[in-house]
């Protein structure tokens, strides 16, 4: 499939990688809580989420009930959670540990950038990746092309730019070589946002999106996946993770956008989350025991979701190492028992089965998690 074919609106075959990153160690123990687990409830007497008010999962594990939304996806057979999921980096640093994350290894580049160049297709867009942010992440380095924007006003030639955008066109209507191609593809692109910017636009099945940048983040996504300008990778972020004080008071509000961004957009989407995979991540979890001041300080194992079209969801993945103080690790952390690369790798091969994981996770022997049924 061309790209200038996805450009105009035939992309039926394209899928969606949609990754978002929760920057600053978000607790996974506090998310999705091990009910099960009865060292969970004694390193934590104040600040553990009751079995009575979580969200009831599989029996052993509940979500948040800030994250109750999730539940609807979870029991559709669509969302996948990971549990004690990192990476193996135990610097229990944010910016070592989403360095390491980002570039999955000691390498040039990241791991995102990295898929889109050795995905095994022949064609990139002007909207192939996009990054949902005022700057480009560093899982996207390296990308053969990426376009960083805070909402479709981004994407423009600016005010009055028609004329401007007429002449480029004119120009290289006659350029047969790569630039030109690349050039016809961007002025493409740009005349599909404009087509959406000027289009009023109403999210499908009563989803509602809140005013926060995440849920406007994802429903700027969700338009663009829609639209079929062949977009293949998006990044996004939710920043504000880091608290070792009062943590309900800086992680709530952070899990509220998520639910209710992820929430929103798996219901705008419909029947097109069969072709989109949404991965949340984060560099690291927290410790087991909560300190004194109600809060928790950087550890190792947490969470990761997975949703979306072919995702065997409705379970909890984990080899659960259990919380008794022989298994823990260094000052009290969840061991990591699965690799994120592992959880990744399968994602990225159902998008694009011709993908060289070997250049994408180099230096690192994959043990592809089952993700999918």
């Amino acid at each position: 499939m061309s790209t200038q074919a996805s450009l105009t609106g035939n992309g039926d075959q394209l899928k969606t990688l949609v990754v978002v990153f929760l920057r600053g160690g978000a607790d996974g123990l506090n998310m999705v809580a091990p009910t099960h687990d009865d060292g969970y409830y004694r390193a934590r007497p104040r600040i553990a989420i009751k079995a009575s008010d979580a969200t009831k999962l599989d029996g052993d594990f509940g979500l948040n009930p800030i994250l109750k939304d999730l539940a609807a996806p979870y029991h559709d057979g669509s969302l996948l959670v990971v549990h004690a999921a990192g990476s193996e980096d135990a610097t229990r640093s944010h910016f070592e540990a989403q360095d390491l994350m980002e570039r999955a290894g000691d390498v040039a580049g990241g791991w995102l950038g990295r898929y889109l160049r050795f995905r095994g297709a022949t064609t990139t867009g002007a909207l192939s990746a996009i990054a949902v942010s005022r700057a480009l992440p560093e899982s996207l380095r390296g990308a053969p092309a990426a376009t960083v924007m805070r909402s479709l006003e981004d994407f423009s030639l600016g005010k009055g730019g028609g004329p401007l955008q007429a002449s480029l066109e004119k120009l290289y209507a006659k350029e047969h070589d790569a630039l030109g191609t690349s050039a016809r593809d961007t002025l493409e692109a740009l005349r599909r946002i404009e087509l959406l910017r000027n289009a009023t636009y109403s999210p499908a099945h009563g989803a509602n999106y809140e005013r926060d940048d995440f849920a406007q983040g994802m429903k700027q996504v969700a338009r663009l996946i829609k639209a079929r300008v062949g977009l293949e990778a998006v990044s996004l972020d939710i920043g504000g993770w880091d608290s070792h004080i009062t943590q309900a008071a800086i992680m709530d509000p952070q899990m509220r956008r998520l639910n209710a961004g992820l929430s929103a957009f798996y219901r705008d989407l419909g029947k097109t989350m069969q072709h989109v995979t949404v991965v949340v991540m984060t560099e690291f979890g927290r410790r087991l025991a909560e300190n004194s001041a109600f809060g928790t300080d950087h550890g190792r194992g947490s969470v990761m979701f997975v949703l979306g079209g072919g995702v065997k969801g409705g379970r909890v993945l984990s080899r659960w190492p259990g919380l008794t103080q022989d298994v823990l690790e260094g000052p009290g952390d969840v061991p990591v028992t699965i690799n994120y690369r592992d959880v990744l790798a399968p994602v990225l091969r159902r998008h694009h089965p011709k993908v060289d994981l070997a250049k994408v996770f180099p230096d690192y022997e994959l043990k592809l998690e089952a993700v999918y049924g």
